[in-house]
């Protein structure tokens, strides 16, 4: 693992590559000196973007952290830039575990003895907040959850701000009072906060989170199954307190079904459960009003759980990249990676997921798993996944977007090996399928796309009680029932989204810091995130993203 940047104009990141990234925007004509070469470019490398360390003809491979990332599709000179121009997409192939793997564990003497103020549930997992659910078993029901979501959330003081309320309601008094448009554009109006979450009556209830979606019938029967384990997973969730579920009646996924798979998830499930069915109702509104009366009921109950210490050790770590950036495999990732390894070494769980972002770097990951049986089933999940992409077209070579190209990630595998960097170093000790719970302490890899809402709510349902979001361009992604903490790859980035980015690791690339060092204020963080006493602005901001995964391709 690169700990240090001690040249603050370029990095090479393994000895093993033959490019070299910029950490500034370098001219044409720079000579830039490096481990006893010099590279005089032919053209401008701009910052996060690669040059050859020596020429290249078409057909040449191409690595960088130590892997294969591509092949040259047009000559490269020394020094020359590295482009999708002249650059194509290559992996290596993987086959199941190949060799042993030793585990050098960070030194945690300082964090064994640890603890976070948690909200202890009964089955012994520790919940990191304190959440009550409304959960549509089909999507008819989205009207009456938003009827009971107008309702409850500003009257119990979880209501937002609402600012761009009050900043309507500015133009439309100007409108009313005959101001040209012209003069709409340019006068500069007041945005005005105006929150009701800072009386809350439930002190110690979170938050009511609202799981609307468009699936539990007209689709096929898996997936309706697929998200009866998606929801069944949010009630189970240790941020769960309760949850109150309304179904219409007729859909395929039927409320039977769906209590016995709470059961089979979690036979020692015990928390409050209020089920409603409109077909049986007497009106809609008798239907609305008895969900909000019982739920209120239930809510006085919940209030009465209070955070108490527990060892980090409970701690569910999601780790997850978006907005990614040509710097998020040097900087936030492995600091991310580190912070996982801490929690590792002291019996914590961490999960790393977005498979399609883990190509080029399955033989690594697969040998890093603890048997063979673990190896085989990540094996097998990639190539089914790989498999299905390639099926209709579109491979894992698809992957990067405009902005992670245009910002340094100019193929998938260059993409995925700086990705998977958010895993740390530690042994894989299970490979989850797709809403699979997290059981076993350790690193685990859970299958979901890289879609950045699609991971997320795919992590949140094995069981992730905090989530490590790193961006290199920005993103608001969050999650309805856990915290997802914003760490930006450049300090650019965190400073001009500064209302979404909790912490910055572009200390990283000036040379200010180290991983080591950031890793550990990443893991400080959490602990305080985990015990109420920041709060990520994620949350703050109510970004309550949640996507059903129904399994078809997505990247």
């Amino acid at each position: 693992m690169l700990t240090e940047i001690k040249n603050t104009k370029v990095l090479k990141v393994h000895p093993a590559d033959n490019v070299i990234v910029a950490l500034t925007d370098l001219p044409a004509g720079t000579s830039v000196e490096y481990e006893g070469e010099t590279y005089v470019l032919p053209e401008t490398v701009p910052q996060k973007h690669k040059f050859a360390t020596a020429s290249l003809q078409p057909g040449d491979q191409v690595f960088m952290y130590g892997v294969l990332v591509g092949k040259a599709s047009q000559p490269i000179s020394k020094g020359g830039l590295v482009s999708t121009r002249n650059l194509k997409h290559a992996a290596s192939d993987y086959f199941g575990k190949m060799k042993e793997y030793q585990w050098v564990a960070p030194d945690v003497s300082k964090w064994v003895n640890r603890t976070f103020m948690g909200f202890h549930r009964s089955d012994g997992q520790v919940g990191t907040a304190n959440y009550w659910l409304f959960i549509p078993t089909v999507f008819c029901e989205n009207r009456n959850l938003e009827f009971i979501k107008d309702a409850l959330n500003k009257e119990l003081g979880y209501g937002k701000t609402e600012k761009y309320k009050n900043y309507t309601r500015q133009l439309v008094e100007m409108f009313r009072n005959g101001t040209p448009p012209d003069a709409m554009l340019t006068t500069d109006l007041q945005l005005n906060e105006e929150h009701f979450n800072t009386n809350r009556l439930f002190p110690n209830i979170d938050g009511i989170k609202f799981l609307t979606h468009q699936g539990g019938c007209g689709g096929t029967r898996q997936d309706s199954a697929i998200l009866s384990s998606l929801l069944t997973a949010y009630i189970d969730h240790p941020n769960v307190a309760g949850a109150t579920v309304m179904s219409l009646g007729c859909q395929h996924l039927q409320l039977d079904d769906f209590q016995r798979e709470i059961y089979k998830r979690n036979p020692k499930f015990n928390k409050p459960l209020l089920m409603f069915e409109q077909q049986k109702s007497q009106s809609e509104e008798s239907l609305v009003t008895e969900a909000i009366k019982q739920t209120f009921v239930q809510l006085i109950e919940a209030n009465k759980l209070v955070r108490q210490p527990a060892p980090i050790s409970k701690l569910v770590l999601g780790v997850k990249c978006g907005g990614s950036d040509g710097f998020s495999g040097i900087s936030a990732n492995p600091a991310v990676g580190y912070a996982a390894d801490l929690l590792v070494a002291v019996g914590g769980s961490v999960l790393l997921a977005e498979f399609p972002e883990l190509c080029g770097v399955e033989q690594e990951l697969a040998d890093r798993c603890v048997n063979n049986e673990v190896a085989d089933k990540f094996v097998r999940l990639m190539k089914s996944y790989a498999a299905q992409a390639e099926s209709v077209g579109s491979g894992f070579d698809a992957n990067p977007s405009p902005g992670n190209i245009r910002d340094g990630l100019i193929t998938d595998a260059i993409k995925s090996a700086g990705a998977a960097k958010k895993g740390g170093t530690s042994p894989i000790v299970d490979v989850l399928d797709y809403t699979q719970p997290v059981n076993k302490p350790g690193l685990s890899l859970v299958c979901t796309p890289g879609n950045d809402v699609e991971a997320t709510t795919g992590k949140a349902g094995s069981g992730a009680t905090l989530i490590l979001f790193t961006t290199g361009l920005g993103t608001p992604t969050g999650n309805p029932v856990c915290p997802v903490i914003k760490v930006s790859t450049n300090t650019t980035l965190a400073r001009r989204m500064k209302d979404i980015i909790d912490i910055d690791t572009g200390d990283i690339i000036t040379g200010e810091a180290t991983i080591e060092s950031k890793g550990e204020e990443i893991l400080e963080y959490c602990i305080r995130a985990a015990s109420g006493e920041v709060i990520p602005k994620s949350v703050q901001l109510g970004q309550d993203d949640f996507i059903p995964w129904k399994r078809g391709v997505s990247l």
